[in-house]
């Protein structure tokens, strides 16, 4: 048998380097090259759509050439399921004339979807389905009522992240390409003969047009070729946990699709997060960010071809499932994920984490809110200036700003003064107050500034009030609504009734020195 694959690998892989050369001359003949038209789109010179159509042709030849081979040598494809075969080339089929459609015409994803669902659903009636879930319901096997939808949600999901994932030149092909040896070397372990011949001629198909995928590209795989690869492989890797309904059966395909898998979860949940349609094309996938930091077209390749031979190596692990080996390969994928992410730098889940990191620091933010609160409610019954100073004073010791500064202005104000002199025009106190162990408020200083404008619940201008914080890594622990809703009306209004004299009645408080208690304190 071992002969009779290498064979099918040789007939593939000459067939898809033959093919695909000519396909490529005669795009570029005809003028059947697409330009860059869109902002994604990393090339600069018009190249064919069309790879699909060699990966194709050279796949079929291949598996065909193996048939007519078994008419004649039984015994060298003996176990060959013809039943099999055409139970994933059919749906494959029409999965392939979607995508070259769609290369040709375009094509809305509702419409893929559709077209990938009834391709699952006539993988599900051939017996290729989701059976069963180890991980969730043990060995039981699933009606087909939770079988079937959860098979079209995997069919649709990893034909997708394919899809997904071709962005640079020969990132998709070489993805694929390693996923695949991963599916044949499953698939030669069970003993399933007609999933090892269709696993090989694909790798055959898809490593020749490698050969002229790979940067610089001089044809491009297309939806007709990203989209057969990822239903293949998801037909495939359904059809390898047929004899072995466990768990690993479960995850050696989910481990080895690890890239494409990973890139769709980003890209889903970015796009969630973000409130952006989870259709919508960006410049956010992972070759892009790397490509952001720096690195060429070619090295990012080749580093996420690391990540997916690593993803590959991992899976392979699990073909021995002795001991604790899923748990320990599963701790090394998440953390190798998360440190990757985070490394990329995705502006929504750096959100995330603020979020988060503002959860476990909420005690903070209730305390703070309940100063401002408290501070709004002494106000309310405020009538005299230096109440209102300690109150401000007792609120802002107790928040997270380092200080503010009081200015009280206004047509008919008048601040205390000693005896009976009064200030006419529009007069004007300051007065500011620092947090003890803060530096002192400068021109130049690290900080910034929240301007509150005093005015009453009548419309008078009774002043502002400047709210001064220090920039520093630690977030400000409090909500801004409270500061600049209810609490400028209240502040405005207690002025208004311990500054503004009533029936020509001077206040006889004396404003220099409670301006300067409420700066010592």
């Amino acid at each position: 048998m071992t002969l009779f694959y290498l064979i099918s690998f040789g007939i593939s892989l000459l067939f898809s380097l033959v093919l695909t050369w000519y396909v490529r001359n005669l795009a570029m003949g005809r003028g059947w090259a697409a330009p860059p038209i869109q902002e994604r789109d990393l090339h600069e010179t018009p190249l064919p759509r069309l790879g699909g159509v060699p990966i194709f042709l050279s796949f079929l030849i291949a598996v065909g050439i193996a048939l007519l081979a078994s008419l004649h040598f039984p015994a060298l494809t003996a176990g060959l399921s013809t039943r099999t075969l055409l139970t994933v080339l059919v749906p494959g089929t029409l999965i392939f004339l979607l995508g070259l459609y769609d290369d040709i015409r375009s094509v809305g994803p509702y419409t893929k979807f559709a077209v990938q669902g009834i391709a699952a659903i006539m993988l599900f009636a051939g017996g290729l389905g989701i059976q069963a879930l180890p991980v969730l319901f043990g060995a039981r096997h699933l009606a087909w009522y939770m079988g079937l939808p959860l098979t079209v949600l995997w069919v649709i999901g990893i034909t997708n992240a394919f899809n997904l994932i071709d962005g640079l030149d020969g990132l998709a092909a070489g993805s694929a390409l390693f996923s695949t040896f991963i599916v044949f070397v499953v698939a030669v372990s069970s003993g399933s003969s007609s999933l090892s011949l269709l696993t090989i001629a694909l790798a055959g198909a898809i490593l020749g047009f490698l050969r002229f995928n790979f940067n610089p590209a001089t044809i491009f795989l297309g939806d007709c070729g990203s989209l057969f690869i990822g239903f293949m492989l998801s037909a495939l890797a359904l059809a390898g946990s047929q004899k072995a309904p466990t768990v690993i059966a479960v995850a050696i395909p989910i481990v080895s699709f690890g890239l494409p898998i990973l890139e769709t979860t980003l890209s889903v949940l970015r796009r969630l997060i973000g409130g952006r349609p989870v259709f919508t094309a960006d410049r956010e996938h992972i070759h892009h960010k790397l490509l952001q930091h720096g690195m060429s077209p070619r090295q990012v390749v080749i580093a996420l071809y690391a990540v997916s031979a690593l993803f590959a190596l991992l899976s392979l692990f699990l073909l021995w499932p002795e001991r604790n080996t899923l748990g320990l390969v599963l701790v090394v994928i998440g953390t190798g994920t998360w440190f990757g992410v985070q490394h990329l730098g995705y502006l929504e889940f750096g959100e995330i984490h603020r979020i988060a990191q503002r959860t476990f620091e909420q005690r903070g933010i209730f305390v703070n809110n309940l100063a401002i609160r408290r501070a709004i409610e002494g106000l309310k019954g405020a009538s005299d200036y230096s109440q209102v100073c300690q109150i401000l004073k007792s609120a802002f010791l107790s928040n997270d700003f380092d200080g503010f500064e009081l200015s009280v202005e206004g047509e008919g104000v008048e601040p205390p003064a000693g005896g009976a002199a009064r200030l006419r025009g529009r007069p004007e106190k300051i007065l500011h107050f620092e947090k003890p162990g803060t530096a002192k408020f400068r021109n130049d200083w690290a900080g910034w500034h929240l301007t509150l404008e005093l005015v009453t619940s009548s419309d008078q201008v009774r002043g502002s009030m400047k709210i001064y914080r220090f920039y520093s890594d630690r977030a400000l622990l409090v909500d801004t609504n409270l500061l600049t809703s209810v609490f400028p009306v209240v502040l405005a209004d207690a002025l208004d009734r311990a500054l503004v004299p009533t029936q020509g009645v001077v206040a006889e408080v004396t404003t220099s020195t409670d301006f300067r208690e409420a700066e010592a304190s």
